[in-house]
């Protein structure tokens, strides 16, 4: 398993900061919409349509709507809200039962905009050592996309065998890439923010570094820090409609990305371990689908949503060093963050994996308008990177297993929103060892 693996000094910083922040923190940083707070007026809520509902007809508040609602006779109002300019901050941590080796648990933060105007757009997650920005300029359906993400995190990281670290496995690596392209946008229904489809063409120029740590063993022979170039073809696709809270209300959202990518001074090394002769270079493929709707029979507080996600390295070209980061925490929604991939087991740190493929089915039942019950059950399947028995070399071998997770999404003071999940999983995080954990974010939107 990877994970940060700071001195006692260093633990504050390195878990606030830089832990979960490039895959878990992503989705736990878009805006959820809670503003219960301000709610003040009469009525029922507005179909999205516009019009008077009939009396027996419930309808959603949705994402970005002025709508009007009661709470325990209570009438109160719903304030629309611009989803193109959002800025919200994120602050949460997990408790973990058995520990996943010699970790109880970890906080994290993360700052999260999105930036909609006429003719350009970004979307920025900032966390210091783990960044996402991107910034597409637009000329009518045409767009040049500019992209940069780097993953710096301070300390070693070790792999796991039988839910205990091989020490001897340590190694402290990180990447920064930046990416330039053209692209082609189209609004697609329902017309909101975040309904498009977006066909982007982008080349790549990065650097990769790695260092020894205090704990790294003898036979660990290290990759050369190197320049990285590629290309990749990333294909994005939603219609989904979001509710008050920003979950998946209907619609899907589908995507794939080809992404090639050449190391320059990867052949310099030599074969050792899981580094190879003659693999400078290597192609990878993920894609992914997500959808949510309605349950025949049941009224529109009832809704039922799943998830498939999948990846490969071609050719078994995959290390450590460009294996897939599989993550969890809450189940995906802002458009950009869906093609993370998902599996809501892991709710502390990521796996590496050079192969995958995860399914997530759920329902969800709207409590009243700002607070959502959500129960999800996922499989996983992946060649994952594991510490070989009595030696200190990294290996990926096959494994699988089931998670279940029982979560609660509400509005709270001060226009922000509370998500809390208890989460079992069968034994792939820990190695083989089932476990539980708990989950709780606080989501503020400025």
């Amino acid at each position: 398993m990877l994970r940060n693996k700071p001195s006692a000094g260093k633990l504050a910083v390195v878990i606030l900061l830089a832990s979960l922040s490039s895959n878990l923190v992503s989705d736990w940083s878009v805006p959820r919409d809670a503003r219960a707070a301000s709610l003040v007026a009469d009525g029922g809520p507005q179909p999205e349509g516009g019009g008077t509902p009939p009396a027996a007809t419930y309808h959603t508040p949705l994402a970005g709507e002025a709508g009007s609602a009661k709470v325990f006779g209570y009438p109160v109002q719903i304030p629309a809200l611009d989803r193109g300019h959002m800025t919200s901050i994120t602050f949460g941590g997990s408790l973990l039962d058995p520990k996943q080796a010699d970790t109880r648990g970890l906080p994290f933060a993360a700052l999260w905009l999105r930036r909609v105007w006429e003719n350009s757009r970004t979307r920025d997650l900032v966390s210091v050592f783990v960044n996402e920005l991107e910034y597409d300029r637009s000329f009518g359906n045409l767009e040049m996309v500019g992209h940069f993400e780097n993953t710096t995190i301070p300390g070693g990281r070790a792999e796991l065998v039988q839910n205990r670290e091989a020490k001897a496995t340590s190694q402290a690596w990180g990447s920064l890439m930046g990416s330039l392209g053209p692209g082609l946008r189209f609004a697609m229904a329902p017309y909101q923010v975040d309904n498009d489809l977006r066909i982007q063409l982008l080349g790549r120029v990065g650097y990769f570094y790695a260092a020894r740590t205090d704990e790294t063993g003898a036979s660990q022979v290290l990759p050369p820090d190197t320049l990285l170039y590629g290309a990749k073809l990333r294909v994005r696709y939603d219609n989904m409609r979001r509710n008050l809270l920003e979950l998946p209300h209907r619609g899907f959202a589908t995507g794939f990305d080809l992404d090639y990518i050449s190391r320059a001074n990867w052949s310099d090394l030599g074969t050792s371990g899981n580094l190879h002769h003659g693999n400078p270079d290597y192609f990878q493929s993920t894609g992914y689908l997500v959808g949510a709707g309605g349950i025949p029979g049941l009224s529109e507080r009832d809704r039922v949503f799943g998830s498939l996600y999948g990846g490969t390295t071609l050719d078994n070209r995959g290390d450590r060093y460009n294996a897939f980061r599989i993550n969890g925490g809450p189940f995906p929604s802002e458009a950009d963050d869906l093609a993370r991939v998902h599996y809501t087991g892991i709710i502390f740190d990521d796996i590496l994996a050079t192969k995958y493929a995860t399914a997530s089915l759920g329902y969800r039942r709207e409590l009243t308008f700002f607070l959502y019950l959500s129960l999800i059950g996922s499989y996983l399947w992946a060649d994952r990177s594991t510490a070989a028995p009595n030696t200190a070399q990294v290996e990926f071998k096959s494994t699988s297993g089931l998670s279940s997770t029982v979560s609660l999404d509400t509005a709270f003071l001060w226009n922000s929103e509370i998500y809390l999940a208890y989460a079992w999983e069968s034994g792939v995080i820990r190695g083989g060892k089932a476990g539980n954990g708990l989950l709780l974010t606080w989501n503020k939107l400025f």
